[in-house]
């Protein structure tokens, strides 16, 4: 059995994954949300604040991703800093949020297809969220889940290719919207600049982290990536500074092509502002279509991202050895990218409130997992100063620091009492039962081992350090 991925992506193929993944299809079901709750300036405030903390989060990122190219990312770092314990919490949390993007993804696209092709769905299953299940509207989203895996299994040079059309696609229709805003948008829209004051921008900001997750998938492919260390870290801060412009844009198009009364009604706040700036249902579709483009570039880069994660994961026995199977033809992880596929399969059973419940609990997730890597940071600097970083960022303990008091502030905003916690009971349940798995797992996989693995993964990290051409988890 091969443990070794190819060496295949360029430096383009790295940005459009990062951009693909952190466009997605956030920008075209959520944005009528986000001003409604908050307005166009608590939007656009509640995205600058969450950029920030992103930037912060992705330099950190960036430096260690350059220093340490290996495949696992944030794992590989916090295991390095920290030990086994620590390493498993923050791959836990961040494959949480990569799974909750996955199954986000097969919910949304019956979603889209619904408005392009509206059709009277057949087979009721049951009701959930107040909202009817149908087989048909299920088996859209399970067989567009079936299809991502399989473009993942046969090879990374595949998915990076698609990954890269699209994210042309999305990016070309987001700027047809907003030349249809400054062209033919009605400014007045703008008002209320803000709705429901600090608790309406609370509530979108919630939704930041789990919006803009995505760069952090450089770091699990970077044993992938045929280019120097230093660019990768550069492409990486270039692509959330990228996406963030993108998102300021989108709410700036959709809040002046619909007024307060057609965002209360709307579906699709994005595609129908599109309609109205352009006067012509033709240009929704079409910004439907971006939409979709963003739903597969999403799914995909989540696809590669967490089947490395836990790839990772299994060659460090914290999960089982089934997942740490690399296909020896196709070089990818494909016995974690069935299991990805089978949870985005069964996704689109909980039918579309499902949408809302994902976005905020696996938004947790991320965060936490931003937290222990901002941590790392800051402790391999202090441990390990010789180390080489070709990307390595001014101000290192400043940006640090932020990066970790930005991410517990946003920790607070789930807890109970403030006014954007998660929703009882559903959005607790999923986080509930995803950290019982991870309890589970760690009790049975990872304290069976004995003390002196965290001293054996040091010396197998000092080793790699020095030899950084190549990946070597898979010796411990």
């Amino acid at each position: 059995m091969s443990n070794q991925f190819s060496k295949s992506m360029s430096i383009m193929d790295v940005l459009f994954l990062a951009m693909g993944a952190m466009l997605g299809w956030g920008w075209v079901v959520l944005s009528g949300e986000w001003i409604i709750k908050a307005g166009f300036i608590g939007s656009t405030i509640a995205f600058v604040i969450g950029g920030l903390l992103v930037i912060f989060i992705g330099l950190t990122y960036a430096e260690l991703a350059a220093a340490i190219p290996e495949t696992g990312g944030g794992l590989i770092f916090v295991l390095r800093a920290f030990g086994k314990r620590s390493g498993f919490i923050a791959a836990w949390a961040v494959l949480f949020g990569y799974v909750s993007v996955i199954t986000f993804e097969a919910v949304a696209l019956p979603t889209v297809i619904d408005y392009i092709l509206p059709m009277d769905h057949q087979g009721y299953l049951w009701t959930l969220g107040g909202w009817d299940v149908y087989l048909t509207w299920a088996l859209i989203g399970s067989i567009g889940a079936l299809l991502m895996a399989g473009l993942n299994y046969f090879g990374i040079k595949p998915a990076t290719i698609l990954q890269t059309i699209f994210t042309i696609v999305i990016v070309a229709v987001g700027l047809l919207l907003v030349f249809g805003a400054f062209t033919s948008g009605d400014f007045a829209n703008v008002k209320p600049l803000f709705n429901n004051g600090m608790g309406g921008t609370m509530s979108v900001l919630i939704m930041i982290p789990f919006l803009f997750v995505g760069f952090d998938v450089i770091p699990q492919v970077a044993a992938e990536i045929k280019s120097s260390q230093k660019i990768i870290g550069t492409i990486l801060v270039v692509s959330i500074i990228t996406s963030v412009i993108f998102y300021l844009l989108i709410v700036f198009g959709v809040t002046t092509g619909l007024t307060q009364e057609e965002l209360g009604i709307t579906q699709l706040a994005t595609a129908d502002a599109m309609v109205n700036l352009f006067n012509s249902q033709l240009f929704g579709t079409i910004l439907v279509l971006g939409g979709v483009a963003g739903i597969i570039t999403s799914w995909n880069a989540f696809i590669i991202g967490a089947s490395r994660i836990l790839y990772a994961m299994a060659t460090r026995d914290m999960i089982p050895k089934w997942f740490a199977y690399v296909h020896p033809k196709y070089k990818t992880p494909t016995h974690a990218i069935m299991f990805l596929g089978i949870l985005a399969f069964l996704a689109p059973l909980l039918g579309r409130p499902a949408l809302q419940w994902i976005v905020n609990a696996g938004g947790v997730g991320i965060v936490v997992g931003y937290l222990i890597v901002s941590l790392s940071f800051l402790q391999l600097r202090k441990t390990e100063p010789a180390l080489p970083r070709p990307y390595k960022i001014k101000y290192g303990r400043t940006v640090g620091g932020l990066a970790i008091i930005l991410s517990i502030a946003f920790i607070s905003l789930y807890l109970p009492g403030m006014p954007s916690s998660l929703a009882w009971p559903m959005e607790w349940f999923i986080l509930g039962g995803w950290c019982l798995i991870g309890l589970a797992l760690y009790v049975t996989q990872v304290k069976h081992y004995n003390k002196g693995a965290n001293t054996h993964v040091q010396s197998i990290y000092g080793n790699e350090s020095r030899n950084r051409g190549s990946y070597s988890g898979s010796q411990q």
